[in-house]
């Protein structure tokens, strides 16, 4: 007999907490993971989660609320994503709450819808459909949901001493960064990428296209970049990132969908749960991991 399901309140699918309602404080008041900053009509959003830059529930939820408060500023043009620390721009997912899910799903007490609509995707779709442009600044490791991120921006940068850029999540036993990549570098290297883990590093990242350019400093080049686009009419920006776009976002709403299910599923049936625990009890890097042997 199967434990009854439960609302939830973000893509993970973990219980409401029993805390007292905040969504009425001012942002501010609450963010622990996000800091922002005003650059004239850009504004900085720096994700920080030490001591290794993981993203997590609450973490997702702080870079919506963050990203959609400048989305409606009419007077910013540029959002920049970067790292608050200049080892990660985001390392990964916090395996730990990945193996929450993980349990519930097998439980039971959520169902394999649980990823959908939660803080993440909209984040990710917020991106990609704001006429603002969106600049990921690349300054430390980017992996599995940082890249992803990274790959929903309109523009990456990377600094030059970047050494981890990958979508390695088939090294833990799950799948992820299936629909945007394959757009950014073509369907071969996409499928090579994410289907042997491969990381590469910044100079090897320019030159497939994951990332438009390296510089020495990524945030101060994407500054460069969002103050060239601020003299710009942005109804024109707005248009041109629409148009440009359409092709492609057309059809990922049906992908995305299916890598979500995907994801649950495997989560759900599949070997991860003991390959993700075996991850969290080495303590290991994913970038160096190598999975038990399953029998």
């Amino acid at each position: 007999m199967t434990s009854p399901r439960v609302s939830t309140d973000w893509a993970w699918g973990l219980p409401r907490p029993a805390s007292p309602d905040i969504t009425r404080a001012p942002a501010e008041t609450r963010m622990t993971y996000v800091t922002t900053e005003r650059r004239g009509g850009t504004q900085i959003i720096r994700y920080g989660n030490p001591p290794r830059g993981f993203l997590c529930r609450a973490g997702c939820r702080e870079l919506r609320q963050a990203f959609e408060a400048c989305a409606a500023d009419p007077d910013l043009r540029v959002i920049v994503f970067t790292g608050a620390s200049d080892a990660e721009f985001i390392r990964h997912f916090d395996i730990a709450e990945i193996i929450a899910v993980g349990e519930a799903l097998a439980s039971g007490r959520v169902g394999p819808e649980v990823f959908e609509g939660g803080d993440f995707a909209r984040l990710v779709n917020g991106i990609a459909k704001s006429p603002k442009i969106v600049i990921a600044a690349i300054n430390g490791v980017c992996m599995g949901g940082g890249l992803e991120l990274a790959l929903a921006c309109d523009i990456r940068v990377v600094a030059n001493r970047v050494t981890q850029l990958g979508l390695p999540e088939t090294r833990t036993a799950v799948c992820g960064g299936t629909q945007r990549l394959p757009g950014v570098i073509g369907m071969g290297r996409a499928l090579d990428m994410i289907l042997r883990g491969t990381i590469v590093d910044a100079r090897r990242a320019v030159e497939i296209g994951l990332v438009n350019e390296g510089a020495e400093d990524a945030v101060a080049r994407a500054l460069e970049i969002a103050h060239e686009l601020e003299i710009l009419l942005p109804e024109v920006l707005a248009a041109a990132k629409a148009c440009t776009r359409q092709q492609s976002e057309g059809a990922l709403a049906e992908g995305y969908a299916l890598e979500q299910r995907a994801f649950a599923q495997l989560l759900q049936d599949g070997p991860a749960l003991d390959v993700l625990r075996a991850f969290q009890a080495q303590g290991a890097d994913i970038a160096t991991f190598e999975p038990p042997a399953i029998t």
